[in-house]
């Protein structure tokens, strides 16, 4: 490795900018922070100096300098689902990572099937809280709480879930009725022209990433598989003893079940419900999220494809835009987009 190579590169700062541009370091200070005071001149100089030095500021030491921090709410759901479980270990390792940054995150569990339950939480929300990032209904009673927060200052993100009249800052989470068409053109492709019911079993109709899905979904198997008919969507509160008797109750009353899709959680009752009857291999079953159980079925054949969100970056994205938007910051659009992932047994991570 040559000398030049191994050149550390050296960070830019505020003293660095003032002697560039030949000002004070208060001058300095004033212009990167947007104050008035400065002459326009002054601002193009310090301007032209922090371009040609690539001077960026240390936001976090910053707030570290001026005593400022951030706390924010995480409300999840309560209850045994893998995938918020996942959620929840990936918002805890987010919290390490955000209190580096100044900011401090709790978690709360609620019910967020339960629209007063979930407006309750957020209506009683402690007023150190300066960001919630919750899991919401698209209900009433939960836009209004929503509503009231926004009102009072308390920036609100809406994650997985929607609630898109509420004047919420920002929704992190997939594009659900992509998702939903995504699914049924998988069901189609596999069933390959075979005519029969297919079943669609959702956690709740009131949250709307789950009736954003079936709607997807029933606009793409209703318009290009007119040979599969959608039976009435089953709402199963992600609950795996509901799903196993919703499943069995299908599978017992429709000879011609080609296939199951299922936009919300419950998937081991699904399984078992599925591997009972011994027709796991004749009905095509199609659900969400990559989790540990999810991943077995799929790796034995009882499930046949998984459309994910992956809730690391979810996690992540949500902490980021609460930061940014507390912070005065800029938020990069492609990195706070979830993508949707297609797993099949062959391509698992």
């Amino acid at each position: 490795m040559t000398a030049g190579a191994a050149q550390q590169v050296v960070r830019a700062t505020l003293e660095d900018v003032a002697r560039a541009a030949g000002v004070s370091l208060a001058t300095v200070d004033r212009v990167v922070n947007r104050r008035e005071g400065v002459r326009a001149k002054t601002v193009a100089r310090v301007e032209a100096a922090v371009a040609k030095l690539g001077y960026r500021a240390d936001v976090a030491a910053a707030r570290l300098a001026r005593g400022q921090s951030f706390r924010f709410a995480f409300v999840l759901p309560s209850g045994s689902n893998s995938f918020m479980t996942n959620l929840t270990e990936q918002v805890q390792r987010t919290a390490e990572w955000l209190a580096g940054q100044r900011g401090f995150i709790d978690i709360l569990h609620v019910d967020v099937f339960d629209p007063d339950v979930l407006a309750g939480a957020l209506e009683t929300l402690s007023p150190a809280y300066q960001g919630v990032a919750v899991i919401a209904l698209d209900h009433p009673r939960v836009r209004a709480a929503i509503d009231e927060l926004a009102s009072r200052g308390v920036a609100v993100v809406t994650l997985v879930s929607d609630a898109p009249s509420a004047r919420r800052l920002h929704y992190v989470g997939i594009d659900n009725p992509a998702a939903g068409r995504t699914a049924a053109t998988l069901m189609g492709r596999f069933l390959a022209g075979g005519e029969g019911t297919v079943a669609v079993i959702a956690g709740s109709l009131s949250l709307r990433d789950h009736t954003e899905r079936q709607f997807g979904f029933h606009q793409i198997l209703s318009s290009e598989y007119p040979n599969l008919r959608a039976l009435p969507v089953l709402e199963g509160r992600d609950d795996s003893d509901r799903t196993r008797k919703l499943t069995a109750a299908l599978l017992a009353r429709h000879a011609d079940l080609r296939g199951i899709y299922c936009c919300g959680a419950g998937n081991r009752g699904i399984a078992d419900a599925l591997e009972a009857s011994g027709r796991a291999r004749e009905v095509v079953w199609i659900t969400h999220e990559l989790t540990q159980h999810t991943r077995r079925f799929l790796v034995r054949g009882t499930l046949d494809a998984i459309i994910n969100q992956d809730p690391g970056h979810e996690a992540r994205s949500a902490a980021r835009v609460l930061l940014a938007h507390c912070s005065g910051e800029p938020i990069s659009p492609d990195q706070e987009r979830i993508r949707i992932d297609i797993f099949l047994r062959d391509n698992l991570p």
